[in-house]
């Protein structure tokens, strides 16, 4: 988790952070549980983005020159990127809607 959490802060996060900077993104959180749980539904880390809309997420948005402007050195964040996916146990991107509870 810790080698995760290193990664995805070094190479993923400042991408997300530069696409909250292009009004693509609205908000960025990551979250860990407080205390254990079982291990079938044990999970380190999650990370909610909150997109400008809907659309947002299924445009031909491309992000390599975002990362190329940030990483120079590709080979690294190429492996330091396959590593990161390589020590997921599990990995879910799961669109959520909100719940009016006034209605």
């Amino acid at each position: 988790a810790d080698e995760f959490i290193r990664l995805f802060k070094k190479n993923h996060y400042p991408v997300l952070k530069k696409e909250k900077d292009l009004g693509r993104i609205l908000k960025i959180t990551a979250s860990s549980p407080k205390y254990h749980t079982t291990e079938e539904g044990r999970w380190d880390y999650r990370v909610t983005i909150v997109w400008k809309n809907v659309g947002v997420t299924n445009d031909d948005f491309d992000a390599q020159p975002l990362i190329r402007q940030l990483f120079p050195d590709q080979e690294t964040f190429k492996r330091e990127e396959q590593r990161r996916f390589e020590i997921l146990a599990g990995h879910w991107d799961v669109p959520v809607a909100d719940v009016d509870l006034e209605k």
